[in-house]
């Protein structure tokens, strides 16, 4: 707390009053420059009730000019709160959908600006910027100030196979895919916004071993977009495996083992 403001032994009147305000108009977190607003109250002092109410752990800073109360739990909204709209993604949104048994390490959350990673209510919170074009796939999760966010499955599972390093495992993203019940022309609209033919080749190729008959016009979308390079069907695996010229992809986990990966994933 800065020396310039005073500290107060118990809770002062003005701050109850402060408070009961947030209380009464359901505000769970703020910023210090809109919260005069949202109360419709002008304060001579907000920076000492806030410092004072942070100080007795009423309230908590999230960050400068940041603050939530100190009973809310919802570390989803509080990061979408602080990125101005950041999404939960990659391995959270996985988690989220039911597609993997695996409780993230971190919460990802997608941003259209770069933000350092911080911690809230004792959870590491990873940021991950992304272009404009690949903020599609966005719906939300919950009611009012508690609501959140999230990428629908076909978003998760193409920004997953986007930047696996943050999906988790390889074979609990390979579930996954196996798992999610994806909508094809979803898979083809998103796609032509990432770019990314490496990533089409994979799941279509998934698509393919797998049986998915309800992505059939995926599969064949997918087959366009080939190219003439090989590519390692695991990203970052090693160069070894046959070459299968349908996909141009380089098998470094043969079927049996990728098929495998997909029944005993966690």
């Amino acid at each position: 707390m800065a020396d310039s403001v005073y500290k107060s032994k118990n809770l002062t009147n003005e701050q109850l009053q402060f408070l009961k305000k947030l209380e009464d108009e359901e505000i769970l977190y703020f910023k210090m420059a809109d919260i005069e607003a949202e109360l419709g109250i002008s304060y001579n002092n907000l920076n000492e009730i806030l410092e004072n109410l942070t100080d007795k752990e009423v309230l908590l800073r999230l960050e400068k000019g940041k603050y939530c109360r100190s009973n809310f739990n919802g570390q989803e909204a509080l990061a979408g709160f602080i990125s101005n709209g950041g999404v939960i993604s990659f391995w959270s949104a996985l988690h989220k959908h039911k597609l993997t048994d695996r409780f993230p390490n971190k919460l990802f959350v997608k941003t259209r600006f770069r933000k350092r990673n911080t911690t809230i209510l004792g959870t590491t919170v990873q940021f991950v910027y992304a272009k404009p074009e690949k903020q599609v796939g966005v719906i939300q999760m919950g009611y009012g100030q508690n609501s959140y966010l999230l990428t629908d499955t076909e978003a998760t599972i193409i920004d997953c196979f986007d930047q696996p390093r943050y999906a988790g495992d390889w074979p609990d993203l390979l579930q996954a895919f196996n798992r999610a019940e994806l909508d094809a022309q979803k898979l083809i609209d998103y796609s032509q916004l990432y770019a990314n033919q490496s990533v089409i080749k994979r799941l279509g190729y998934l698509a393919e071993l797998l049986n998915k008959s309800s992505l059939q016009n995926f599969i064949d979308f997918a087959l366009t977009q080939t190219g003439k390079r090989y590519v390692l069907f695991e990203p970052g695996g090693e160069e070894k495996g046959k070459f299968l010229s349908r996909w141009k992809l380089r098998l470094n986990n043969d079927e049996k083992t990728i098929l495998n990966a997909i029944q005993t994933a966690y």
